[in-house]
């Protein structure tokens, strides 16, 4: 369920799916560049469990989600939501989207897609469904334009049918539009923090400034990523 952020309960909620393995100031900064640019109650970070597309975690999910609340503390437009991280199995958007869509009834709820994930979106397991549980508002990096020409064939038509210029579109109806916001440009790897953190503590305090103090103490008190404090 999801850790409460702003309670306004006509504003569309955004949920931001991902490893988070570690959350970083990436993360935090996309989470809230989207909430300010479209002027959502929050954005609910939601930590996978088992992803049905990509290789294990490094981190086991209830320190991916501990990691998570740790370092969004202080950030009042952000939330997480820990029902991936909980459920048994692969974890499937479409399953969470429709739990989601239990607990909010009517409420307009939105998918946050970065641009490479809404071109594999024909993969994924029931996609076509996932509109008819909540709007998509697909993440742009400076210099990204998407057009209609440029998407898969099955893609294309459902941008031709849903696609908004005006993010109002998300507070008109509870799910089914795609918005588009742009956001500004983040360098970040996990994977790079990871690698850093493995080399010991020289490695964590190079990559100090790329996640909250709270994020590396806590990958440091539970030895996270191959880290040892005595690592030459």
């Amino acid at each position: 369920m999801p850790d409460a952020a702003n309670d306004d309960s006509t504003a569309p909620l955004a949920i931001l799916g991902g490893t988070f393995d570690p959350l970083h100031y990436g993360h935090i900064r996309l989470a809230e560049d989207v909430a300010r640019g479209l002027n959502l109650a929050s954005v609910c970070l939601l930590p996978t469990g088992d992803p049905p597309h990509r290789a294990p975690p490094g981190a086991p999910a209830r320190d991916r989600v501990a990691m998570v609340r740790a370092g969004i503390a202080g950030h009042p437009l952000l939330c997480v939501d820990t029902r991936e991280a909980t459920r048994s199995g692969k974890s499937y958007t479409y399953d969470t989207l429709q739990d989601l869509r239990a607990d909010r009834h009517g409420r307009p709820i939105a998918l946050v897609l970065g641009a490479d994930a809404f071109l594999g979106l024909p993969t994924w397991h029931r996609w076509q469904d996932l509109f008819d549980l909540a709007h998509v508002i697909v993440v742009a990096r400076p210099g990204t334009v998407l057009t209609s020409d440029a998407l898969p064939a099955a893609l294309r038509e459902q941008w031709n049918a849903r696609y908004r210029s005006n993010a109002q579109a998300l507070r008109q109806s509870s799910a089914g539009a795609i918005v588009t916001q742009a956001i500004a440009p983040n360098a970040i790897s996990a994977s790079a923090i990871r690698a850093a953190l493995a080399r010991g503590e020289a490695g964590a305090r190079a990559v100090a400034g790329l996640l909250p103090p709270a994020v590396l103490a806590y990958i440091r008190r539970h030895r996270l990523y191959g880290y040892r404090p005595d690592a030459p």
